[in-house]
Order: C-alpha cells, then sequence, then structure tokens
C-alpha cells in the first residue's frame, strides 16, 4: 500500500445499498407533474459552526457539525438582482447556471458583465452573487441535497478540488468531510466559512452506482431553479445565510 493511500475500511462501503434503488425511474415515477428539487443544507449566519440540515419530520431542523458525503456534482450559480433584495421567493433579474452565460436582464457574457466584478454591489462586493452548488448524497440516503457555496467559501473548495483530483480524477469518487469554521472579513465581520477533508476514497463498485446518478442529476440540474429563503434580511445570502463579503 502507497503511503498516505486512503481505502475503503472493510464493510464500510455503504453506497452500496443504491442498487436496490433506480433514482432515476423513481424520479420519473413519483414527480411525475411536481417541479422537482432537493432538500437544502444551510450555512449559519455570523460564524456559526453547525450546518443546518433537514430533519426526518417536516418543518424540522438538524443541527450537525459535520456533513460526510459524495460530491455528485457541481456548477457555477450566478444571480443578479436589480433591486436591493427584501425577501420573497423570485427568481434573480438575471441568472446562470454555468457561469458563463446569464439568462435574463441583462443577460450575455458573464465574464464582461460590469455587475460580476468587485465594487459594483454593497460594500465593495459583487452586485451579481457568485456561488457554487454542489449536489451530495450522504452515505445511507437515496436522495441529494443541494449545499450552495457563497464567495466566501469558494477559494477553500478549489484548493479542495486540487488536492483530489490530481489522484481520484473526480470530486464524486471519494466520501468528503465537511465542517465549518469562523473567520472574519476585512471589515470584522464574522461569517462561516466551509471546510473540506477526504474520509475515504469509493470502491470501483460503489463508484460505479456514483456515477450513474451522477449523470442523472447533471441532466436534472438546470431544471432545479433558484431557492430563496423570504426570512433572509437583506446583506445577507438568501440561499445559505452567510454574510455576502468579498474575497481579498
Amino acid at each position: 500500500m502507497a503511503k498516505n493511500e486512503i481505502t475503503v475500511p472493510n464493510g464500510n462501503e455503504t453506497f452500496l445499498s443504491l442498487s436496490d434503488f433506480n433514482f432515476s425511474d423513481a424520479m420519473a415515477d413519483e414527480m411525475n407533474g411536481l417541479s422537482a428539487t432537493f432538500e437544502r443544507v444551510k450555512i449559519p449566519i455570523g460564524g456559526g459552526t453547525v450546518f443546518e440540515i433537514p430533519g426526518e419530520n417536516a418543518n424540522e431542523v438538524e443541527s450537525v457539525k459535520e456533513l460526510n458525503a459524495v460530491i455528485l456534482y457541481h456548477h457555477p450559480l450566478n444571480a443578479y438582482y436589480a433591486t436591493k433584495y427584501t425577501g420573497g421567493s423570485n427568481p434573480p433579474d438575471c441568472g446562470s447556471f454555468d457561469g458563463i452565460v446569464g439568462i435574463g436582464n441583462p443577460g450575455g457574457n458573464c465574464k464582461n458583465c460590469p455587475y460580476n466584478i468587485f465594487g459594483s454591489g454593497e460594500n465593495g462586493s459583487k452586485a451579481c452573487k457568485n456561488r457554487r452548488r454542489l449536489y451530495l448524497l450522504r452515505e445511507g440516503d437515496v436522495f441529494p441535497m443541494i449545499l450552495s457555496l457563497p464567495t466566501g467559501s469558494l477559494k477553500g473548495f478549489t484548493r479542495y478540488l486540487m488536492r483530489i483530483l490530481p489522484k481520484y480524477k473526480m470530486s464524486n469518487a471519494v466520501v468528503t468531510r465537511f465542517t465549518l469554521k469562523k473567520a472574519t472579513s476585512t471589515k470584522g465581520i464574522a461569517f462561516s466559512q466551509a471546510q473540506f477533508s477526504i474520509i475515504r476514497a469509493l470502491s470501483p463498485e460503489e463508484h460505479a452506482l456514483i456515477a450513474a446518478m451522477t449523470e442523472q442529476v447533471k441532466a436534472m440540474s438546470a431544471n432545479i431553479g433558484y431557492d430563496v429563503d423570504d426570512s433572509v434580511p437583506p446583506n445577507v445570502d438568501p440561499e445559505t445565510g452567510e454574510i455576502i463579503e468579498p474575497l481579498h
């Protein structure tokens, strides 16, 4: 065994249970005529170090210090609101699910958009909020959950990918541990910042099942719209609850 190699513990191939569940058929049959969506993982306000995840019962929330899951799929998520966000579930005036082309007003090339530069929004931030949407599957679950990473967590996620991709090739080939730490912006504002580490590599049998689900989730992702929380006050990221601050 190579030094520092991460292997699958005996008896811990928990994703093999997916072989008894057809995700695509279940979504087609049970969600027919309904708007497809997934439960959201929330990052707290003000430097909290616990995630909020949906509980077993409706309207029940569970707080967890760490979240262990496979990253099935991830993509950019840009959202621009022409007027200051004050709550509600309205979609953004302009949004992008690939970080390349914006749909709406002003629309067009995100790279050249004047709202996609620091200084165009409040407190030196971008008027267009850049996030990364992650579709996560916890061990023992059959339906993914969504974690939306705001600006303050994107550098850490990028570094994590750069560590795992050379060896494991894909982010869905490992079980990732998600935790939070308290960070402070240059303006002295505390916020919660996501941290990432590898728990283990998937076995070849597990990864084959996960890869099939990844393709199904990828095909569905463009139809899963924005989901804002009407209880979140202004100046806070409407999807995750993290205080909006620019990176420096």
